[in-house]
This record gives structure tokens, sequence and C-alpha cells, in this order.
């Protein structure tokens, strides 16, 4: 069975009868190896073929679809048509040339790829695998096209009649009428999965997964294209591409897309919010994590109707925008932010506040959220478009974890409002780590990343799988002090912007301030730029710098090369060692290539990272 994306249950109620049956048809009659989409913008003009057949083998398919009843068509040339499909005549473009139109401007943009076109020969500069283009009439039968004489119009291989997609059509009789559609092909090869990638980056740039720092999307036809291509996998585009309406909530390890859904997801509702006139809301706990969605949104051209915040800065934001008083001064920092939100939940109670303020809301890291937060949080949907997202990792869940072993903070999503039953995906493939890097976070974690299955409504456990990206190993560092420990990590940062790596491409995480103290000496003895964040307001995710940080902070967060300083000394006097392995997992899982693990000293964590 083919692979349709967006997933038909998502898509049936914009589609019309005939498309629905060529989409049943589709996903019936062609073998697993085959991907289809469905009314999806394709390429550098971004136009909606109704749909695009792909095949390792065959190639790329444009497919038109028309649910013209013979009566309603008037006239045909090969080049318009006269239709009166409601007593009305209009003319439109011949569906074929439709068709084609949209399959050349693919095949151009194909064409500027050199790992995807014949590298010498008679078809040199050509498309290394065939392409083609038909239309499908979901009304009119082939006996019908011949009689009307619309082969005059459009050539009869170009064409799937009524009758030549009936349910009970042979597989392989209608497979023919398809391929029918192909202009002979000469020394094509089956396209292999990294070139399959290619096809997708460029086809759809909505996939493309980013690289650090840079657009999501370019209309920069004449840009040079990237070496390395990186796309969403199928699983992740079929869920972005059909995430449709109403509550939903996604768990997915570390590295697993989440925070890139989000983006597709609030890229995707913007394109809408014109018709609401309401902004979309990104909220997440940590003020770094915020910052860098709202370069992301603003990257995106859309940062104008969505708003990306941390959860406490919304909360001040909301009681200052309606004249509500702030908690007193001098308490302290816990006190102050449990009274801040309590402030804002009795606002909303009194409809001093109002609710239903945004189209939609994006929860990144739900995890972090208490259940009273999720509670308010839902009541500010908009009841008419009722869109609420929910990202969620309990493997990464590193506040207030001692309360939640007590029994507070357990909770079904049902039970604070959210409405996700059956609309519940888990994803527990990561995809951001090496397998190297992956494994070293699950010696110290393996006992919390014991795999957990819960109920639709619960919150799962995920034991996160390698996609087996290749890399380097760890590197394990172990030094009698901090001090030398920070010293060394700093040498070797040098080295890796020799190696050409950017300086926003590092990071270096630590458990306590102390450590971060250490590490942005010995980095100043250097003369490496870098940026302390000790506080809101002192992030800059658009700065060429190393980013010292705790690992509690970095939450959310991806770099190229990550440093651990002080893992060695891990846990503490004191310190829960669940808590605290799951720390160390966040941490390492943040480094997408290379990770340097300070492991020095006597701690729980160092014997782990032993050899």
């Amino acid at each position: 069975m083919a692979t349709l994306i967006p997933a038909i249950g998502s898509c049936v109620s914009r589609m019309t009868s005939g498309e629905r049956r060529l989409a049943e048809r589709l996903e019936q009659k062609l073998e697993s190896d085959y991907l289809l989409w469905y009314d999806v913008p394709v390429g550098p003009k971004q136009t909606h073929p109704d749909f695009v057949v792909l095949h390792p083998r065959r190639g790329v398919l444009i497919l038109e679809t028309k649910d013209w009843r013979l009566e309603s068509v008037q006239r045909a040339t090969r080049q318009m048509w006269e239709i009166a499909p409601e007593g009305m005549v209009k003319v439109v473009m011949n569906p074929l040339a439709q068709a084609r139109h949209c399959a050349i401007q693919v095949v151009n943009a194909l064409e500027r790829d050199p790992q995807l076109v014949h590298a010498s020969g008679p078809h040199q500069g050509k498309l290394a695998f065939p392409w083609g283009h038909g239309v499908v009439f979901t009304r009119i039968t082939r006996k019908q096209f011949d009689a009307a004489g619309l082969s005059e119009a459009i050539e009869p291989h170009f064409v799937i009649c009524a009758d030549e997609m009936t349910e009970g059509v042979e597989a392989e009789a209608f497979q023919q009428r398809l391929w029918n559609m192909f202009p002979q092909a000469f020394g094509s090869k089956a396209l292999s999965l990294p070139q399959l990638d290619r096809v997708r980056w460029i086809m759809f740039p909505e996939v493309r997964v980013p690289v650090q720092g840079k657009l999501f999307n370019t209309d920069d036809d004449t840009a040079e294209l990237p070496s390395i291509m990186r796309v969403m996998d199928l699983q992740q585009e079929q869920l972005a591409r059909s995430l449709g309406e109403g509550h939903r909530v996604i768990h997915g390890v570390a590295g697993s897309g989440k925070t890139m859904l989000l983006g597709y997801r609030a890229e995707h509702l913007a394109k809408a919010q014109m018709a609401h006139g309401k902004p979309i809301l990104i909220l997440c706990y940590n003020e770094p994590l915020a910052k860098q969605l709202a370069r992301v949104m603003q990257l995106k051209g859309i940062a104008h109707c969505v708003h990306a915040v941390h959860f406490h800065k919304w909360c001040r934001d909301q009681l200052v925008a309606y004249g509500q008083d702030l908690p007193a001064q001098g308490l302290s920092r816990g006190h102050f932010f449990d009274d801040m939100v309590q402030r804002v939940i009795s606002g909303v109670d009194r409809r001093q506040i109002p609710s239903g303020q945004y189209q939609a809301v994006l929860i990144d890291e739900g995890h972090d959220f208490a259940p009273q937060w999720f509670k308010l949080v839902v009541q500010m949907v908009d009841p008419n478009t009722n869109s609420l997202l929910v990202l969620y990792d309990d493997a990464q869940s590193i506040y207030e974890r001692s309360k939640k072993r007590e029994g507070v903070g357990q909770f079904s999503f049902k039970s604070v409002g959210v409405q996700a039953q059956g609309r519940t995906t888990i994803l527990k493939i990561n995809y951001r780590n090496t397998r190297q890097i992956l494994e070293t976070a699950s010696l110290v974690a393996a006992d919390l990343l014991t795999a957990e299955d819960r109920d639709d409504d619960g919150v799962p456990l995920l034991k996160p799988v390698s996609c087996g990206r290749e890399g380097q190993a760890p590197l394990i560092i172990r030094l009698p002090t901090v001090r030398e420990e920070a010293q060394q990590v700093a040498e070797l940062l040098a080295s890796a912007h020799q190696e050409g790596h950017a300086w926003a491409d590092m990071a270096v995480l630590c458990r306590h301030y102390s450590e971060m103290d250490m590490c942005a000496n010995a980095l100043r003895q250097r003369r490496l730029p870098h940026q302390v964040r000790k506080g809101a307001g002192t992030f800059d995710p658009a700065a060429d710098s190393i980013k010292v940080m705790t690992m509690h902070v970095s939450k959310g967060l991806e770099f190229p090369v990550v440093a651990l300083v002080g893992v060695g000394q891990m846990p503490a006097q004191g310190e829960d060692e669940r808590d605290e392995a799951r720390l160390f997992y966040v941490g390492a899982t943040r480094a997408t290539h290379r990770l340097i693990v300070g492991a020095g000293g006597a701690g729980r964590f160092a014997v782990r990272l032993a050899p």
C-alpha cells in the first residue's frame, strides 16, 4: 500500500468525490515504495497539482484530476477547453497543458541539482530519472472519451478514465495506465535514498530541515544548492501535513523533530491567520528556547502574527495588558512566579483577562508545564478554531521532579482540558544525534529511559531509537579539577573553530553557575567570543559566539558542538541520581555532531562513563 501525504482522513473534507476515489485507488493499487502527495505546494513557484506520484525507479508523475461530466464539455482544443459545469460557460486551460506546466516547473528546479542529472553523454544536464504528467477524468468513461473526439485535444495515453479507476480494476492494469503517461526514458537508474531526499528537498521546501541559523525556506532560485539536503522523514512529513484542527498531542523523544514540526505548524497556521484575525501563540518554559523560536518565526517572516514567548513572561504580559496587579516585591523567586501565574488564573476566572485570545496555541516542551498551566492555556484558544498542539517528552522533564515523585503533577491530559483522545502521536526515532552521542547519553540515563506504555491520554516515557547516523565518538575528558576541564574545553573549541565550525555552532553546558564562571574565564583567557546566560535577557541566539549556560536552560536547543563540564561531579551530595541523569541526558542530546564530556572526579556518572 502506497503512502499518501497528508493522510486521507485529514484531507478528505477538501477533496472532490473524484479526488477521493483516485486517492483510494493510488493507495490501494500501488506498492509500499510509492509516495503520493495530494494538493501540496510544489517547487519554487509553489504550484498546487492535484497529485504527485514518486517512485525510485519509475520517477515523478504529476496528475491533474477533473470531475467534469461529458455533457459539461462544450469544446476542447489542445490549448483551451470550454466547460459549463453549472450551465455557465467558462474557458479553462487544457488540463494536460495544466499538468505539463506544473511538471516543467518541477523539472527545471530539479535539473539545477547536478546530483540529479546525467553528468555526460547525449542526455547531459537532463534528469537522470523519468518524469511524466497526465489527466484523470473521474466521470468520463473511455468509451465517452473516444466517442466525443476528445483524443484530438489530449492524446489518449495521457488519460485515465472513470472506468479505468474502479475498485475492481487490476493493480497491474491501473499501474500500466500511469506509466503510459511517461515518455520513454533512456539510461535511467533507480534513485538512491539520498537522491530521493534531494528530490523532496527541492519539490517541497516546507519539509526542509534548516541549517543552524538559516532560513527554513528560500525563494531564491539562483542560490547555490547545498551539498547535503536534510528533509523531514516521511512519518514527520505526513504528521506535519495531517495535523488538522482540534487538540493534538505529540509525544517524542529528544531529537525526534518536535520543534521542527511546531515550526511547520506555525507557518501553516500563519497562512490562514488573515481569515481569523487573531494571533498564534507559541509557549515554552525556557527563555532561551523562546528567543530561538521567536527568531525562527522572524526568519520565516511570520513574527507579526506568531508570538513566541516563555510562559512566565506571557503571564506577566497578561497582567500588565489587562491592568492586573503584579506580585509583591520581595517574594522569593519561586513564590513570585507561582503568585504571578495564580493572578492570571484568577483574572481569567473573573473575566478581567479575556479567554479565546488566540487562533491557535502551540506548546513546546510541554513536559515542563504544571497541570494548572495547561488548564489556563487551553482557555486561551479561540473556540471557533479549537487549535491546540502540545509537544511532550517525559524523559526530558527536569523541573519539579520531587513533586512528581510525591504524586503531584501526575495527570491525564483530559483532566486539564486537553481533548486529544485519538489524536495523539508518538515519535520514537532520534534524528538529531549521532548513534555514538545517543549511546553515551544512554550510558548515564539507561535506567531512566525504560519505555513505559500508557493509554492514549497518559504521559508515556519513551526510549529513543537511533536513526543510525554515524559520527565521532564523544570525547571523554578526565582531569583532576573542573578548572582544568574548562581550560581543555576552551582549547578544543578553538580547534573546532579552526576546522570550520562557527562560534555560534558551539555551546558549553554546566550543572552550576560556579562551573560556568570557570568556563567563561577560560574562554576569556583564550579570547574566544562567548556569551554567558545567567538570567533573562542575556541570551542572543543570533550572536556568533559560544553559548555558556546551564544544562537546565539548554532544553529545546541544539548545537553542532557541545561540551558538558563537571559531569564527573554529578550527582552532588544530596542531589537525586535519577533527576541528575535526566539532566545529563538533556545536555548530551543537545549535540548534533560532536560531544565533549568532562568526566573527571569520583561522581557516579564518572563511573558510568568509564571505558
